[in-house]
């Protein structure tokens, strides 16, 4: 029997209540953001895992990233990048990359429309700030999902925040910084889900054959919209790890049971499966419930690291993923060995 519409009109109204109560304690952290990072980070990332306030998304992304004060202190930077020519090679591939960025979506449906414009703007823009990477097709649909929510100069610092400080080397020729993620996040599905890990192992199904697309698109391209949204926004926050945590989570749903394996007989059906997710893979609700619940299951500090000049061996990483319990703060941009966000703080 539906419910009396009086009912459903006071549930409404209890929900546009607990919304605007949700937007009015972001707003009050945007006013004191320096001092609830630096004595209520714990509260900023409970926030960010209850999901952010769609109507300040936009500006909760930028401080958590700190591409805002990026762009106050490159004032006119992203409009002289604009005006420099480019380098040919990259503006083709860019171009032709344009149409496939979310065809469905209003932004990016009209070829040459202000969203292809804009994602085009910014893409080239970063060849230009970093010629030595240039343009890597993965950069597109995650500088769409961010021109989805802010101007095109604001998403630019976004993703020169996100290549550079939160997916370092992730975008460079060669994938050596995605293989060797690859080599440490498998490592870790052997202690978390022995037999996903076991299954992939049978099929020699490598980790760079599935995760490739899903941790340099953020998963973008990989879950329903509305969980998209939830794992940016602890992204965000909280770095890597979660990315790591989202991967680990949709192994076990998909290859955690003796019964779901049962339909995946070969390497071709599981690659089918990893590659194709069911949105009723996981829901929403459960899927952050999930990722948050992982910093207790993996074992201490997880960290992910990397020389500027050489990999170490991963003998050594997987010791250092096991048993490091370095603070998050330890790494710059400077060290020879650059630091990933732990998984389990």
């Amino acid at each position: 029997m539906a419910a009396p519409w009086g009912q459903i009109q006071r549930l409404m109204e209890v929900r546009v209540e607990v919304a605007r109560q949700r937007e009015m304690k972001w707003i009050d952290m945007f006013c004191h953001w320096d001092k609830w990072v630096k004595h209520r980070f714990q509260k900023v990332k409970l926030r960010c895992r209850k999901g952010i306030p769609s109507s300040l998304r936009a500006r909760a992304w930028q401080l958590l990233s700190n591409s805002e004060e990026l762009l106050r202190d490159n004032p006119g930077k992203f409009e002289e990048l604009e005006r420099e020519q480019g380098e040919a090679k990259w503006l083709d591939i860019i171009e032709k990359d344009l149409h496939r960025q979310f065809p469905f979506h209003e932004m990016f449906a009209a070829r040459g429309g202000h969203g292809q414009q804009d994602l085009y703007r910014i893409l080239k823009a970063y060849t230009i700030y970093r010629p030595d990477e240039g343009y890597c097709q993965a950069q597109a649909p995650v500088a769409a999902v961010l021109l989805m929510h802010m101007p095109a100069e604001q998403a630019f610092w976004c993703l020169v925040q996100i290549c550079e400080k939160y997916l370092p080397g992730y975008y460079s020729a060669g994938l050596e910084a995605i293989q060797l993620d690859g080599e440490i996040f498998f490592s870790v599905l052997r202690r978390t889900c022995p037999m996903a890990y076991r299954h992939l192992k049978k099929f020699k199904i490598d980790p760079i054959l599935y995760m490739t697309e899903w941790f340099m698109c953020i998963f973008s391209r990989t879950l329903p919209w509305s969980s998209v949204l939830r794992v940016w926004d602890m992204f965000f926050c909280e770095g890597v790890k979660i990315v790591f945590r989202v991967g680990l989570v949709l192994l076990k749903q998909m290859l955690g049971s003796v019964d779901k394996l049962r339909e995946l007989q070969g390497m071709y059906e599981t690659m089918e499966r990893l590659r194709n997710i069911s949105p009723d893979t996981i829901r929403e609700d459960i899927l952050v419930q999930e990722v948050s619940a992982y910093g207790g299951r993996v074992h201490k500090t997880c960290f992910c690291f990397y020389s500027e000049t050489r990999v170490i061996s991963h003998f050594i990483l997987s010791w250092l993923i096991l048993l490091s319990s370095l603070p998050l703060s330890v790494s710059t941009l400077s060290d020879v060995l650059l630091s990933r966000s732990s998984l389990s703080q």
